[in-house]
């Protein structure tokens, strides 16, 4: 496989010979402090400032800062740092220097833990944002079953672009290939001759994307719910549609299945119908006046992404279907897009709409879409709209670079076989792209970006490899290297649970929730 060139004309460096964020630049030590959030606070974190340049063509020209924490290792061996990203892109990975302490077996105290966000993101400055309020209560109906609504959703697309025209020249220095950079100058500001990495979602890209870069600079590597390389990004969206609907369907036939808790129906198709119907009736009269048709969506979609979200969406949907309850409903729609806040959308925006070119014409759009919406009705239509503002992007769109894992030492992928958000073909591919990496299957699975979630099968064996390098056996063929049953299906309270294989897990899925809940990438 050829490895060509990156966006910017800034090429890779020859095979063997690790490349350098920039030439001209060296990254100043981070002056470490205390740090604001009382959980950092509370795993010993500290916390500081790394100056880059915002185009690192230019390394004397303007910088930006980019928030790191750190919690060092609590062992007399260092094992390294070990640098985190959430996914998104757009997650905040400042909380994540904790995540260490949930790795089994005390595996995750040789290192130094180090949580980041990137460039625009959340405390790194400048932070991005458009528009605050885009996520309001006053947008169109997703699916676009007139003109004037697909004129209207078009329209409220190209202003949210031109509206992100304020944020001036960092529009164009959001590529992945730039927070790629970033990540190389932070290794070289801690001293460290090669860094560990764990990237979830959008992550695994990132981490994908650094291997390419700098491959000599990779020590040990964790990517879970991996990007599928080819498809980056209008296709991997048009994909994710047909997942998520398949998922929707699933959490659908589990809400029957427990007709005697919620009373929605006793079969998928009937709990699935009812899902549409009361989605008619709010787009017709929105609940509390602000309620509509988008929000029932948003607040659904949540289920396609996490299971142990089924319980609390299932009885906000009992409570609106039998007693009203819009209030939850709402509660839950803000809690996924707290209101002013586009900090993570504008990002999500300034690395998609740039990493690489969106098709110019909406008539391949509308068609994709429309075929699309077809077969997966769900969010189709939703999605399109999350994307759509990359039709006008102000900043130049680049090219991906060709990913290319051969020169890692190794990596551990992870991947639920239902997987929405990332599908597991991505997993495939990235095993394809990286000869050195092994691939940990969870048939059946359908919850993203999961590992370090209680799933003793999956988590014990990245503590193996955390404590020593230890990798499943590569097996021949282009398939998983080992296989572990998923986390089982929650049950409503009252319910006696099912004993499965994972059952004595069931009550530790929960446990980390509050960081796997930073993990949604559209």
């Amino acid at each position: 496989m050829v490895v060509g060139a990156l966006a910017g004309g800034l090429l890779l460096a020859p095979a063997g010979s690790p490349a350098t964020a920039a030439q001209g630049f060296s990254p100043a030590p981070i002056a470490w402090g205390a740090c604001q959030s009382d959980r950092l606070k509370k795993a010993g974190a500290e916390c500081g400032f790394l100056e880059v340049p915002m185009d690192y063509r230019e390394p004397d020209g303007p910088r930006v800062s980019l928030a790191v924490s750190r919690v060092r290792h609590k062992t007399p061996n260092s094992q390294g740092v070990m640098l985190v990203n959430p996914g998104g892109p757009g997650g905040s990975g400042l909380g994540l220097s904790v995540l260490g302490g949930a790795v089994p077996g005390g595996a995750g105290n040789a290192y130094d833990w180090i949580g980041f966000d990137p460039r625009g993101v959340g405390s790194s400055k400048p932070a991005l944002s458009c528009d605050g309020n885009y996520f309001g209560y006053d947008r169109p109906e997703y699916v676009p079953s007139t003109p004037e609504l697909e004129r209207a959703w078009l329209t409220r697309s190209e202003n949210y672009a031109k509206a992100c025209e304020k944020n001036g020249p960092l529009l164009e220095h959001l590529k992945t290939t730039d927070v790629a950079r970033d990540m190389e100058s932070l290794r070289e500001a801690l001293g460290e001759r090669q860094i560990n990495y764990y990237g979830f979602s959008y992550g695994t890209y990132l981490g994908q994307v650094y291997g390419t870069m700098f491959p000599d600079r990779v020590r040990r590597m964790v990517l879970d719910s991996n990007v599928d390389a080819r498809k980056v990004w209008y296709q991997a969206n048009l994909d994710q549609d047909v997942a998520f609907d398949r998922n929707i369907k699933i959490f659908f036939d589990w809400v029957a299945q427990y007709d005697g808790v919620y009373h929605l129906g006793d079969s998928g198709a009937t709990v699935e119908k009812l899902f549409y119907s009361e989605q008619k009736k709010l787009a017709e009269t929105p609940a509390g006046g602000v309620f509509g048709p988008d929000e029932w969506t948003d607040v659904f979609l949540q289920a396609g992404y996490y299971r142990d979200t089924w319980k609390d969406i299932a009885g906000a949907f009992a409570g609106w279907v039998h007693g009203g309850d819009w209030q939850t409903l709402k509660a839950m729609f803000e809690d996924s897009n707290p209101p002013g806040d586009d900090n993570g959308f504008a990002v999500y925006n300034g690395v998609q709409c740039t990493d690489v070119q969106w098709p110019p014409s909406w008539q391949q759009w509308r068609f994709d879409n429309w075929t699309t919406h077809f077969r997966a009705p769900f969010n189709t239509w939703g999605n399109a709209w999350f994307n759509a503002p990359c039709r006008y992007w102000p900043a130049k769109a680049g090219k991906p670079v060709e990913v290319d894992g051969r020169k890692v030492a190794g990596a551990l992928l992870i991947g639920e076989t239902l997987d929405a958000a990332t599908p597991f073909e991505g997993s495939l591919e990235t095993r394809r792209r990286f000869p050195k990496a092994s691939l940990i299957a969870e048939p059946g699975g359908a919850t993203h970006a999961d590992s370090l979630a209680g799933n003793a099968c999956v988590d014990d064996q990245i503590a193996a490899y955390l404590a020593d390098g230890k990798l499943p056996p590569r097996k021949p063929g282009d398939r998983a290297d080992t296989e572990c049953a998923p986390l089982p299906d929650p049950v409503p309270d009252g319910v006696a649970a099912p004993r499965s294989g994972n059952a004595e897990n069931a009550e530790d899925s929960a446990k980390p929730a509050e960081l796997r809940r930073v993990l949604v990438g559209r």
